[in-house]
């Protein structure tokens, strides 16, 4: 169903798709997170399905795997400001944890 929608816009991180009321963006590093529940995502205010992911010490954090942003509210720019957020924070983490050995 979700695998089939059009790609709008893809980065390393993100696939931003074409559904039919809501423009759906994804986190490609929680492909294959079973979704648990579908609630809204506090942070951006827009519906999320979301999964639990398990910390060293065995402690669940939910996390969004990707959030449902309707075409009443949100244009594929406005989408795209939050994918290319995302984009950033991982791009960042990836720098801070695998440094290139260049140096």
């Amino acid at each position: 169903m979700l695998l089939d929608l059009p790609v709008l816009k893809k980065g390393i991180f993100y696939f931003i798709k074409d559904g039919e009321s809501d423009i759906i963006m994804e986190d490609k590093t929680k492909r294959g997170l079973e979704i648990k529940e579908t609630s809204i995502d506090e942070k951006i205010n827009v519906k999320a399905d979301k999964g639990m992911i398990h910390d060293m010490d065995g402690i669940g954090h939910w996390v969004p795997i990707r959030w449902y942003f309707s075409k009443d509210s949100y244009d594929l720019s406005q989408v795209e400001i939050h994918a290319e957020a995302m984009e950033k924070k991982y791009t960042e983490l990836r720098e801070l944890t695998c440094p290139d050995d260049d140096d």
